[in-house]
């Protein structure tokens, strides 16, 4: 069953060369990108809905993550993942166990949270679509067409606030009538962060399982 661990760390992304672009959307998009690549840290919060009217499901949860370059901690669904540099450390509570391995994303052809602003730059086709007011923000979509024809994803709806070049919310419409919808209700920036966020201490984990894959 599709989560926001699935929708962040594992959808697929077609690297055909083919590709149609709308100039506006690019722009726009380029904008978010400046804008995003100007912050030192960033630390969001969310809210993760899915549904399935075909399979009568309706899901809510909600996280949040913190970027730093590429490294990341993502607290989501009572489990922490936390991104080094160099290993995947995932943290899970309730079975008491630490996993730690290497995270290859050229392999494995997925999005990570540090790529969650900037994903679209690779895989899709884009054009300017629906311009909405949410709570007094202008909200403009940008819809974004796999390239990749074989990926379970229809198409995918960027909301972009218009005012402050933010990523305001992500649709994924797929293939098996599944929505699932990705709200960033607090983006902070340049946040004092501590030396030792990303770093894994394993004092603190004694009694659990420690998994090491690599």
């Amino acid at each position: 069953m599709k989560n926001l661990l699935v929708l962040i760390l594992t959808m697929s992304i077609g690297m055909c060369q083919a590709q149609n672009r709308d100039p506006e959307a690019q722009t726009l998009l380029d904008e978010v990108s400046a804008k995003v690549n100007g912050y030192d840290n960033m630390v969001l919060e969310f809210k993760y809905v899915l549904d399935n009217n075909e399979e009568n499901i309706h899901q809510e949860t909600r996280g949040d993550v913190t970027l730093l370059g590429d490294n990341y901690v993502l607290n989501i669904l009572g489990i922490t993942r936390i991104f080094d540099g160099e290993k995947l450390i995932t943290i899970s509570p309730e079975d008491e166990e630490v996993t730690i391995s290497k995270q290859n994303t050229a392999e494995e052809n997925t999005i990570t949270p540090s790529q969650l602003l900037s994903f679209y730059e690779e895989g899709y086709n884009y054009k300017m679509d629906i311009i909405q007011n949410i709570r007094g923000r202008k909200i403009q979509y940008i819809k974004l067409d796999p390239i990749d024809s074989n990926t379970e994803i229809n198409y995918v709806l960027l909301g972009i606030d218009t005012n402050t070049k933010h990523v305001y919310n992500l649709i994924e419409i797929g293939s098996n009538a599944t929505k699932t919808t990705l709200t960033i209700n607090a983006f902070k920036t340049n946040q004092p962060l501590s030396e030792t966020l990303f770093t894994f201490d394993a004092t603190k984990y004694s009694d659990y399982f420690i998994n090491n894959l690599d």
